[in-house]
């Protein structure tokens, strides 16, 4: 019994070994250096090469000329949209409420939908270009609590873009 004891310690105590042999071979051979620039920037997170500090954040959007926004590309990213928000006249609302005719609307302009309170408490406001702009750059900073979890858009066209082309849903 003691010398099957022992064959099934030694065996335990090799693989154990072997393991960290092979996981310490690996890390050296197929150790990767840090890429100089990130293949697909993220907006908020450094490149590779950079070092780990996060670069500063902008506090707020950048003003931007609604008028100079492409409408087709507008049209293109409101399909991101689309995935939680309603798009047409009418239509009842997704996740989110539906966004026809919102540019000049009231924040809690849908009738019926479900809005957070940090929403509610900017009912009295309207959906301005420049309300937009701010809320579409990073609507949780914007509007602390609020029930939209999009991360933003960070490129002024894109968002100079979709504001135009909300404009012309009328």
């Amino acid at each position: 019994m003691n010398m099957e004891v022992n064959k099934i310690f030694a065996a335990i105590l090799t693989a154990g070994i072997v393991g960290m042999l092979c996981w310490f071979i690996s890390h050296e051979v197929y150790e990767k250096e840090p890429l100089e620039k990130n293949a697909y920037e993220i907006a908020g997170v450094p490149s590779g090469g950079e070092s780990g500090a996060a670069p500063a954040a902008a506090e707020k959007a950048e003003p931007i000329d609604v008028s100079k926004g492409d409408v087709a590309l507008g049209a293109k990213i409101s399909s991101v949209c689309a995935s939680c928000h309603s798009l047409g006249k009418g239509e009842p609302a997704k996740i989110g409420p539906n966004l026809f005719g919102v540019v000049g609307g009231p924040h809690a302009h849908m009738e019926g939908y479900a809005y957070s309170d940090a929403m509610k408490a900017h009912a009295s406001e309207k959906w301005t270009e420049a309300a937009l702009n701010e809320f579409l750059w990073n609507p949780q900073k914007t509007i602390p609590g609020t029930k939209m979890t999009f991360m933003g858009l960070k490129k002024p066209e894109e968002r100079a873009a979709i504001i135009h082309w909300l404009e012309t849903q009328k």
